[in-house]
Protein backbone atom coordinates (compact mmCIF):
# COMPACT_ATOMS: atom_id res chain seq x y z
CA UNK A 1 0.00 0.00 0.00
CA UNK A 2 2.40 2.45 1.13
CA UNK A 3 4.41 1.62 -2.72
CA UNK A 4 0.66 2.50 -4.00
CA UNK A 5 0.90 5.73 -2.47
CA UNK A 6 4.16 6.62 -4.19
CA UNK A 7 3.00 6.47 -7.28
CA UNK A 8 2.01 9.41 -9.43
CA UNK A 9 -2.14 9.62 -9.40
CA UNK A 10 -3.69 11.20 -12.76
CA UNK A 11 -7.21 12.22 -13.65
CA UNK A 12 -8.63 14.51 -16.08
CA UNK A 13 -12.11 15.99 -15.19
CA UNK A 14 -14.52 16.28 -17.63
CA UNK A 15 -18.21 16.83 -17.09
CA UNK A 16 -21.20 15.46 -18.28
CA UNK A 17 -21.94 17.52 -21.30
CA UNK A 18 -18.17 16.47 -22.15
CA UNK A 19 -16.33 19.55 -21.58
CA UNK A 20 -12.89 19.26 -20.41
CA UNK A 21 -12.33 22.49 -17.67
CA UNK A 22 -9.44 21.33 -15.83
CA UNK A 23 -6.95 19.07 -15.02
CA UNK A 24 -5.73 17.31 -11.52
CA UNK A 25 -2.60 15.61 -10.92
CA UNK A 26 -1.25 14.45 -7.63
CA UNK A 27 1.98 12.53 -6.62
CA UNK A 28 3.30 11.42 -3.37
CA UNK A 29 6.71 13.45 -2.94
CA UNK A 30 9.62 11.16 -0.23
CA UNK A 31 10.35 14.73 1.22
CA UNK A 32 8.71 16.64 4.15
CA UNK A 33 6.60 19.86 2.76
CA UNK A 34 8.93 22.37 3.68
CA UNK A 35 11.38 20.89 1.58
CA UNK A 36 8.66 20.30 -1.31
CA UNK A 37 7.29 24.07 -0.69
CA UNK A 38 10.76 25.40 -1.83
CA UNK A 39 11.06 23.35 -5.04
CA UNK A 40 7.42 25.19 -5.83
CA UNK A 41 8.73 28.81 -4.62
CA UNK A 42 12.03 29.40 -4.97
CA UNK A 43 12.51 30.56 -8.80
CA UNK A 44 16.15 29.26 -9.15
CA UNK A 45 14.98 25.90 -7.85
CA UNK A 46 11.36 25.71 -9.51
CA UNK A 47 13.74 26.47 -12.86
CA UNK A 48 16.00 23.27 -12.27
CA UNK A 49 12.76 20.59 -12.39
CA UNK A 50 10.35 22.80 -14.57
CA UNK A 51 12.81 23.60 -17.27
CA UNK A 52 12.64 27.70 -16.97
CA UNK A 53 15.19 30.33 -16.36
CA UNK A 54 14.30 32.65 -13.64
CA UNK A 55 16.97 34.09 -12.88
CA UNK A 56 16.27 37.51 -10.81
CA UNK A 57 12.54 36.38 -10.57
CA UNK A 58 10.47 35.69 -7.51
CA UNK A 59 7.31 34.62 -6.82
CA UNK A 60 4.91 36.70 -4.60
CA UNK A 61 1.12 37.45 -4.73
CA UNK A 62 -0.17 40.08 -7.34
CA UNK A 63 3.17 39.74 -9.00
CA UNK A 64 4.25 38.41 -12.63
CA UNK A 65 7.30 36.09 -13.07
CA UNK A 66 8.51 35.57 -16.35
CA UNK A 67 11.54 33.85 -18.10
CA UNK A 68 12.08 31.75 -20.85
CA UNK A 69 11.48 27.84 -21.52
CA UNK A 70 15.01 25.94 -21.37
CA UNK A 71 13.13 22.32 -22.67
CA UNK A 72 14.87 21.29 -26.05
CA UNK A 73 11.43 22.14 -28.56
CA UNK A 74 10.33 25.13 -26.39
CA UNK A 75 13.07 27.25 -26.05
CA UNK A 76 10.29 29.91 -28.06
CA UNK A 77 8.40 29.80 -25.42
CA UNK A 78 8.15 32.34 -22.52
CA UNK A 79 7.07 31.29 -19.12
CA UNK A 80 4.20 33.66 -17.88
CA UNK A 81 2.74 33.96 -14.69
CA UNK A 82 0.40 36.36 -12.85
CA UNK A 83 0.72 35.23 -8.93
CA UNK A 84 -2.64 35.11 -7.11
CA UNK A 85 -1.95 33.53 -3.97
CA UNK A 86 0.56 31.95 -1.65
CA UNK A 87 -0.44 30.16 1.68
CA UNK A 88 3.23 29.21 3.02
CA UNK A 89 3.75 25.20 2.89
CA UNK A 90 -0.04 24.94 2.02
CA UNK A 91 -0.75 27.05 -1.57
CA UNK A 92 0.42 28.87 -4.29
CA UNK A 93 -1.27 29.63 -7.26
CA UNK A 94 -1.12 31.69 -10.59
CA UNK A 95 -2.80 32.51 -13.53
CA UNK A 96 -1.05 31.38 -17.62
CA UNK A 97 -2.14 31.22 -20.58
CA UNK A 98 -1.92 27.56 -21.31
CA UNK A 99 0.55 26.88 -24.26
CA UNK A 100 0.95 29.58 -26.01
CA UNK A 101 3.10 28.03 -28.75
CA UNK A 102 2.79 30.35 -31.52
CA UNK A 103 4.72 33.35 -31.15
CA UNK A 104 2.62 35.37 -33.73
CA UNK A 105 -0.11 35.40 -31.60
CA UNK A 106 -1.64 37.66 -28.59
CA UNK A 107 -2.37 35.29 -25.77
CA UNK A 108 -2.99 38.49 -23.85
CA UNK A 109 -6.18 38.74 -25.49
CA UNK A 110 -7.54 35.04 -23.78
CA UNK A 111 -8.56 34.55 -20.62
CA UNK A 112 -5.56 32.87 -18.72
CA UNK A 113 -5.88 29.65 -16.48
CA UNK A 114 -5.32 29.30 -12.79
CA UNK A 115 -2.90 26.44 -11.58
CA UNK A 116 -3.12 25.62 -7.73
CA UNK A 117 -0.85 23.63 -5.98
CA UNK A 118 -1.59 22.23 -2.67
CA UNK A 119 0.52 20.61 -0.46
CA UNK A 120 -0.23 17.59 2.20
CA UNK A 121 1.23 15.70 4.69
CA UNK A 122 1.34 12.12 3.88
CA UNK A 123 2.31 9.14 5.75
CA UNK A 124 6.26 8.13 6.71
CA UNK A 125 6.98 12.25 6.67
CA UNK A 126 5.90 12.28 2.65
CA UNK A 127 3.97 15.13 0.88
CA UNK A 128 1.25 15.24 -1.02
CA UNK A 129 1.19 17.13 -4.03
CA UNK A 130 -1.49 18.36 -6.05
CA UNK A 131 -1.85 20.61 -9.22
CA UNK A 132 -5.03 21.36 -10.30
CA UNK A 133 -5.32 23.78 -13.39
CA UNK A 134 -8.83 25.08 -14.65
CA UNK A 135 -10.35 27.45 -17.08
CA UNK A 136 -10.20 25.46 -19.97
CA UNK A 137 -13.69 26.27 -21.25
CA UNK A 138 -12.79 30.14 -21.19
CA UNK A 139 -10.03 29.39 -24.02
CA UNK A 140 -10.89 30.13 -27.57
CA UNK A 141 -13.17 27.32 -29.22
CA UNK A 142 -9.92 26.69 -31.91
CA UNK A 143 -7.54 26.27 -29.54
CA UNK A 144 -8.96 24.61 -26.77
CA UNK A 145 -8.57 21.28 -27.04
CA UNK A 146 -4.99 21.58 -28.09
CA UNK A 147 -4.13 23.52 -24.93
CA UNK A 148 -5.84 20.73 -23.00
CA UNK A 149 -4.28 18.03 -24.15
CA UNK A 150 -0.61 19.31 -24.16
CA UNK A 151 -0.53 20.41 -20.87
CA UNK A 152 -2.47 17.39 -19.66
CA UNK A 153 0.77 15.98 -20.67
CA UNK A 154 2.70 18.38 -19.27
CA UNK A 155 1.30 18.22 -15.82
CA UNK A 156 2.12 14.37 -16.01
CA UNK A 157 6.13 15.23 -16.83
CA UNK A 158 6.29 18.09 -14.48
CA UNK A 159 4.75 16.08 -11.57
CA UNK A 160 7.01 13.29 -12.10
CA UNK A 161 10.41 15.82 -12.36
CA UNK A 162 9.39 17.42 -9.08
CA UNK A 163 8.80 14.23 -7.38
CA UNK A 164 12.57 13.43 -8.20
CA UNK A 165 13.76 16.81 -7.74
CA UNK A 166 12.33 17.31 -4.34
CA UNK A 167 13.15 13.98 -3.23
CA UNK A 168 16.66 14.07 -4.07
CA UNK A 169 17.78 17.51 -2.88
Amino acid sequence: MQEDLREAHTAETASEAGTSDRIERSVVIDAPRSRVWRALTEPDEFGRWFGVNLTGQTFAPGQRTRGPITHEGYTHIMFDVLVDRMEPQRSISWRWHPHPADPKVDYDAEEPTRVTFSLEDAPGGATLLRVVESGFDKLPPHRRMEAFRMNSGGWDFQMERIRAHAATA
